[in-house]
């Protein structure tokens, strides 16, 4: 198989999400906050966390939805991609122990950290890898429990991020693909943290914490040049994109995003009401219930984008 001759496809999508479900009523027990407040900032309406469910097993179960969607067997998959920032694991690996669970015995698997830039980023290294003629099939998941890491009294945070995973099934086809568009700036790292617990450090610093201002103005800024990077490395012109699926932050970015480039919102999907912001998992899980919906068609031109923290930037062009 010649590397530089093959594209990827995207041939099977799948998603989990936790059972519990808390809605701003909810969430406003716990914080200085309101159902109105948080739709007029962000759109959210509510957002799901993982109680027994686990960063590893919600990875899994979407998974084996990915892999039954995309009608292929396990042991045909050659690399385990897991994009998370918010494992319960550090050794073994996320992607080994969705190996485990999966499998997926055949597979090289290895976790990725990119923020909410990570679903986006392991779709373009499992696509060097394919166009390299490495691999031939891989699993990418994103999938985060980011209610372990956020804390409930900031309502500058708490109204913003939820659980869930997603995941996609990649296989190599004949064909030139795309090149990718990606960016990092650690210089503004400082706006969105979150530490390790490991060291020292106050119990604080353990939680998520955000310069909310700032990581719109970038996000605002940055996800167009992204996309237009994209389309310009292709020669594709913005009208000739189906569908543009943004990592799911703040449903006032994606609005701003579509006029910046003066396309319709109606190609801009959100279902950030109902998950909030799942970091690595947004993109995927949207992807999924896009595609169980009937919305995407083969053919389709799609631009996926993510933005996060780091800071960092990218997006990724592909035929559906």
């Amino acid at each position: 198989m010649k590397g530089n001759n093959m594209r990827t496809v995207i041939c099977g999508t799948g998603s989990a999400i936790p059972e519990y479900r808390m809605d701003n009523c909810e969430l406003s027990e716990l914080a200085d906050t309101s159902d109105e407040w948080i739709r007029e900032r962000t759109g959210i309406g509510a957002r799901h966390i993982a109680k027994g469910e686990t960063v590893v097993s919600l990875a899994a179960e979407a998974a084996k939805a990915a892999l039954e969607n995309a009608d292929i067997r396990p042991e045909e998959i050659d690399a385990v991609i897991v994009s998370t920032i918010s494992s319960e694991v550090l050794l073994p690996c996320a992607a080994c122990e969705v190996q485990r669970l999966t499998g997926t015995v055949n597979a090289v698997c290895f976790d990725l950290n990119a923020a909410c830039s990570g679903f986006v980023l392991a779709y373009n290294t499992a696509s060097a890898g394919i166009a390299a003629g490495i691999y031939r099939t891989a699993l990418i998941i994103g999938s985060e429990c980011l209610s372990r890491l956020t804390n409930w009294k900031d309502r500058g945070t708490c109204i913003l991020f939820g659980d869930g995973a997603g995941a996609a099934v990649l296989k190599a086809k004949e064909g030139g693909g795309y090149l990718p568009f990606a960016c990092s700036d650690g210089g503004l790292g400082d706006a969105l943290t979150c530490k390790t617990g490991l060291g020292k450090q106050r119990p604080e610093d353990a939680y998520m914490r955000m310069d909310g201002h700032a990581v719109f103005k970038f996000a605002v800024r940055r996800v167009p040049e992204a996309i237009s990077g994209v389309l310009e490395k292709n020669g594709v012109r913005p009208e000739d994109v189906d569908w543009y699926i943004l990592h799911q932050a703040n449903k006032r970015i994606v609005e701003a995003v579509a006029r910046h480039l003066g396309q319709p919102a109606e190609k801009f999907p959100v279902n950030i009401e109902e998950y909030g912001n799942t970091s690595s998992a947004s993109i995927p899980i949207l992807l999924d219930g896009m595609n169980r919906r009937g919305m995407l068609k083969r053919g389709q031109t799609v631009v996926m984008a993510g933005f996060g923290a780091g800071l960092t930037w990218c997006a990724s062009l592909l035929k559906w």
